[in-house]
C-alpha cells in the first residue's frame, strides 16, 4: 500500500505564510465599478496642522476612502504609495501607510530635510483590484510558457517547458533533489533529457480576470493621485540642537520605515550613517558573488565601468543571462554574477548549461571574511503562484544559515526587488505582486545576521518606475553595500 509523503518543515512553513497572506488579502467581490475605491471621492485630512513644521518631526495625514458614488468604505486593503519630494533639492522619501482595515488609513511622513515639500498619495489599485490580482495569481502557471532547445549530434528539437504540467505526456524532470524544486519539459523523441541546452520564454494570452476586473487595471485607473491640489509643506530647522551622530551602517541592523531618504541625489539611510569609501580599496582582496536577476547584474556592469583595472574574463558562454566574471589581478578582486535558476523569463534565447539554484551555489562556497554574497530575486517570479517564490526564498535562507554556521565571518547581503513600470502587464508583472514578495523576503530573512539593501524603498524615494533603475540609483545601492563590507 502506497503512503503519501509527510509534509516537510518547508511545506509547513509555506502553508503558514500562505495562510497569513490570505488573511492579509481577503476576497473583495464587487457588483459594479462604482462600488470600488475612488481616488477622486476619497478625502485626506492633515492631522494637527501647523504654520511651521520642523525637520525630524512626523507629518500625519488621515485618509478616508470612498467609492465612486461617494459612500464611505467599511474595509481597507487598497494598494497605496505615499511619497514626499523636493525636486529642486533632488530629494525624496516614501511615506508609511497604516491600514486600519475600516476604510481609513494613517499616512505618516518623516520630515527628513528643510525646505518646501510636496506630498503624493497614489491609489495604485483599489482593494477590489488587489483581491482580483491575488486570486488570479494563484490560478495558474501558464501566464508564461518556456520553450527548450535540445541538441544531440545532428538531432535538434524544441519542446514546451513549465513549472507544472497537467498532462500525461512524457516529461523530462529537472529536479534539485535536496530542496525538491523542479522544472519540466516535454521529452523530445530520440533525444535524452540531458541534451537540454537553451531556453526562451513567451508571455501567453492568458488571463484569470473577469472583464469587469480587468477594467480596474486600465491605465487611467492605475496610480491615481488622491491628494491633488494639496498645499506644499514648508519645513524649517526650528533651531533644534544638532542631531546625535548615527552609528555607521553595518550588517545585522534593523531597518526602519521608511528606510531612508534621497537628498541631493544621494541615498541616506534613516537608522545609520554612510561614510565616503574608495571602492577599489574596499574591494581589494575580496571575492564577491552577485547571485540573481538582471537588477543585480547591473551592479556587475557598474563595477566594470567604474574600476578601470577590472577586466572581464571570457567564459565562452553565449546568449542572454550569461555567467560573468571580472578580476583585477593586482588588487586580487574577483567579482562574478550568476543568474538564478528556473523560472527565468527571457524572450531572447539563453543558455541553461550552467544554471544552478542559488542554494546550491551557496552550499559550494567556502566563505570567510573576504567573501561577500549578494542575492537579489523576485521580478521573474511575479507571474507564478507565490508558493514558488516562498519555497525558493526558504531554501536560500536555509543555505545561508548553513554557510554562516560553517563560516560565520562571511558577509551576506540581500537586495530586495525594486518597483517597476506602473502600467505594464499588471496581472503578470504588476508591482502588487512584487510588494507581497518584498514582504515575504524581509520576513523570512529577519532572523539572520545579514545586510538588507531595501531597493523597494530606495526606488520609491527616487520616484523611479523602471525594472532597471538608472545608474545614479545603482551607485547609491553600491555605496550602501560598500559601507556594509568595509
Amino acid at each position: 500500500m502506497r503512503t503519501l509523503a509527510s509534509p516537510t518543515e518547508t511545506d509547513l512553513r509555506i502553508k503558514e505564510i500562505m495562510k497569513q497572506l490570505d488573511q492579509l488579502i481577503p476576497p473583495r467581490p464587487f457588483p459594479h465599478m462604482n462600488s470600488t475605491t475612488s481616488a477622486t471621492h476619497s478625502t485626506v485630512t492633515l492631522l494637527n496642522p501647523r504654520d511651521t513644521y520642523c525637520a525630524g518631526e512626523h507629518l500625519d495625514l488621515l485618509l478616508e476612502v470612498r467609492d465612486h458614488l461617494g459612500h464611505r468604505k467599511k474595509y481597507g486593503g487598497d494598494f497605496l504609495r505615499a511619497r514626499m519630494s523636493s525636486p529642486a533639492l533632488r530629494a525624496g522619501a516614501s511615506g508609511e501607510v497604516t491600514d486600519f482595515h475600516n476604510g481609513s488609513y494613517l499616512i505618516r511622513f518623516t520630515l527628513f530635510w528643510e525646505g518646501p515639500v510636496s506630498l503624493s498619495l497614489l491609489l495604485i489599485h483599489p482593494s477590489e483590484g488587489v483581491s482580483a490580482l491575488w486570486r488570479a495569481r494563484s490560478q495558474g502557471y501558464n501566464k508564461v510558457i518556456f520553450t527548450a532547445q535540445f541538441s544531440n549530434g545532428t538531432l535538434h528539437a524544441n519542446t514546451e517547458c513549465r513549472l507544472v504540467f497537467n498532462s500525461n505526456v512524457e516529461l523530462c524532470q529537472y529536479l534539485d533533489p535536496q530542496d525538491q524544486e523542479a522544472f519540466y519539459c516535454v521529452k523530445p523523441q530520440h533525444i535524452p533529457c540531458a541534451a537540454l541546452s537553451h531556453m526562451h520564454s513567451k508571455n501567453m494570452q492568458v488571463s484569470y480576470l473577469s472583464k469587469q476586473e480587468s477594467a480596474l487595471f486600465e491605465r487611467s485607473n492605475v496610480g491615481v493621485e488622491i491628494i491633488e491640489n494639496f498645499k506644499t509643506i514648508h519645513v524649517s530647522n526650528c533651531d533644534k540642537k544638532a542631531v546625535p551622530r548615527k552609528e555607521k551602517c553595518k550588517l545585522g541592523m534593523t531597518s526602519s520605515v521608511p528606510s531612508g531618504y534621497v537628498w541631493e541625489d544621494t541615498w541616506n539611510p534613516a537608522s545609520c550613517s554612510l561614510t565616503p569609501i574608495k571602492m577599489k580599496e574596499c574591494l581589494k582582496g575580496k571575492f564577491i558573488y552577485l547571485l540573481g536577476d538582471s537588477t543585480i547584474r547591473q551592479w556587475m556592469e557598474y563595477f566594470k565601468e567604474t574600476i578601470n583595472t577590472l577586466k572581464s574574463v571570457d567564459l565562452h558562454i553565449s546568449g542572454k543571462f550569461q555567467h560573468q566574471l571580472a578580476v583585477d589581478l593586482d588588487s586580487n578582486i574577483n567579482i562574478q554574477w550568476q543568474k538564478h535558476s528556473y523560472p527565468l523569463i527571457g524572450s531572447l534565447t539563453y543558455s541553461v548549461k550552467e544554471m544552478e539554484y542559488i542554494a546550491r551555489v551557496i552550499d559550494r562556497i567556502g566563505g570567510g571574511q573576504k567573501t561577500i554574497i549578494v542575492i537579489s530575486l523576485g521580478q521573474h517570479f511575479r507571474p507564478f503562484p507565490i508558493d514558488i517564490f516562498i519555497r525558493r526564498v526558504l531554501n536560500i535562507h536555509k543555505a545561508v544559515r548553513r554557510l554562516l554556521w560553517r563560516s560565520p565571518d562571511t558577509m551576506v547581503i540581500i537586495k530586495t526587488e525594486n518597483v517597476r513600470e506602473m502600467y505594464s502587464d499588471t496581472e503578470r508583472f504588476g508591482n502588487f505582486h512584487g510588494y507581497i514578495q518584498y514582504l515575504v523576503l524581509k520576513d523570512i530573512f529577519q532572523d539572520l545576521h545579514i545586510g538588507i539593501i531595501d531597493a523597494w524603498d530606495i526606488s520609491i524615494a527616487y520616484g523611479i518606475n523602471n525594472v532597471h533603475p538608472p545608474r545614479s540609483v545603482i551607485r547609491n545601492q553600491i555605496n550602501l553595500f560598500l559601507n556594509y563590507i568595509c
